[in-house]
């Protein structure tokens, strides 16, 4: 099992595929980076020699990813918070961002439904 930047990928996949599993690469990233390191596409993770690991992990160290990108990111969203802004303020609610209507759907970010029970009426 080949470990780059910290993170063990899969042997048995395709090198496109198994990059992948870093936090912050993509398939057009892996694709740059297989290019950048000369390694075929198509080759699996097992048929990697130690000059072509050394090759992928040298072509990798070019790219914000895992812990560094994750605390850029979490970085970006407290500063939208700090500054009150409209995503910050849904940030800290915990409501969808981007426009999307929250009446029906939204339950990932909203969590679990939370019944709210009707007022008892007066009787007479």
């Amino acid at each position: 099992m080949a470990r780059i930047a910290g993170v063990d990928i899969p042997k048995q996949k395709r090198g496109v595929i198994a990059l992948t599993y870093i936090f912050g690469i993509g398939q057009s990233r892996a694709k740059d980076i297989l290019a950048k390191a000369q390694v075929s596409e198509d080759k699996k993770v097992q048929d990697w020699n130690d000059d072509e690991i050394s090759a992928i992990r040298e072509a990798v160290s070019y790219f914000k990813i895992e812990g560094e990108l994750r605390s850029e990111i979490q970085l970006n969203i407290k500063r939208l918070m700090d500054i009150g802004c409209q995503r910050g303020i849904r940030h800290r609610a915990g409501l969808p961002l981007r426009g999307q209507r929250t009446k029906n759907n939204s339950r990932t970010r909203k969590g679990k439904r939370k019944t709210v029970a009707n007022k008892k009426k007066a009787t007479k």
